[in-house]
């Protein structure tokens, strides 16, 4: 399993001190047995079936475990108010937005359909990413229904008015045009020509602007590809109202 030591230690420390808390006397999992049980499933999509194998645990113990830790993960995640101070720190920030992908969305009353991302063709949940200049982690919102376009969302979570509130450089995509004057993005394509039906092609300094404006925002891409790095959120496979906990247990 492809994973740094300092994810498990860290993991392991928490759940350590969270069974020193609750006043734990013994358990058939050590902490750091139990650290790497959790990580296999978040990482790899191990099922709680296999997991019990392989653990010699119970299924029902295997759930407990999982929760108890993304319990755990989750409340390490910061506020988008202390994102938006480790972002002032730095010379500017990568906003991004990217789908999830979900398989657990109930078809009655049409309620999938808030789900359905006409851009993917799937459904999915919405989050928003905020990373820094080297592709770290800053911030992930909470989920959104996939069919909300990422300036949309932005602005329900306050992202748009935070960074322009705290003058936070961020670089971003043509998606979040027009979201003020911290926010920067690349020129857009020209109108179509009437004649010929093609776009009118940029002039060259535009097209040098973009170019560097694309490898400043390479990082935050790669971020988002670190994310689906964890099978269980390439494909969501619990309720969207359960998603939340998950996305924000999310190691960086």
């Amino acid at each position: 399993m492809s994973m740094s030591t300092r994810t498990v230690r860290v993991l392991a420390g928490l759940l350590r001190g969270h069974r020193l808390r609750i006043g734990t006397r013994w358990r058939p999992l050590t902490p750091a047995r139990q650290a790497l049980l959790v990580l296999a499933h978040l990482r790899k999509g191990e099922t709680y079936t296999d997991l019990a194998s392989g653990f010699r645990v119970g299924k029902s113990t295997v759930s407990r475990y999982v929760a108890e830790a993304i319990g755990l993960l989750a409340a390490l995640a910061p506020t988008l108010e202390q994102a938006i101070t480790v972002a002032a720190g730095k010379a500017f920030v990568i906003l991004d937005g990217t789908l999830l992908r979900i398989d657990r969305v109930g078809m009655g009353s049409g309620y999938d359909r808030a789900f359905y991302s006409g851009k993917h063709k799937c459904h999915g949940v919405n989050v928003q990413v905020i990373a820094d200049p080297v592709g770290r982690l800053v911030w992930i919102s909470p989920p959104l229904p996939g069919v909300r376009h990422d300036m949309g969302a932005a602005r329900i979570h306050g992202i748009i008015d935070a960074v322009n509130a705290a003058g936070v450089r961020a670089v971003a995509d043509t998606a979040y045009q027009g979201g003020g004057p911290a926010i920067t993005v690349p020129h857009r394509r020209r109108r179509r020509d009437l004649d010929t039906g093609r776009y009118r092609p940029l002039p060259a300094n535009q097209k040098a602007v973009n170019a560097a404006h694309a490898r400043r925002r390479a990082p935050g891409e790669r971020v988002n590809a670190e994310l689906k790095n964890w099978k269980n959120l390439r494909t969501i496979r619990s309720s969207p109202s359960q998603a939340g906990q998950l996305i924000a247990a999310a190691p960086p």
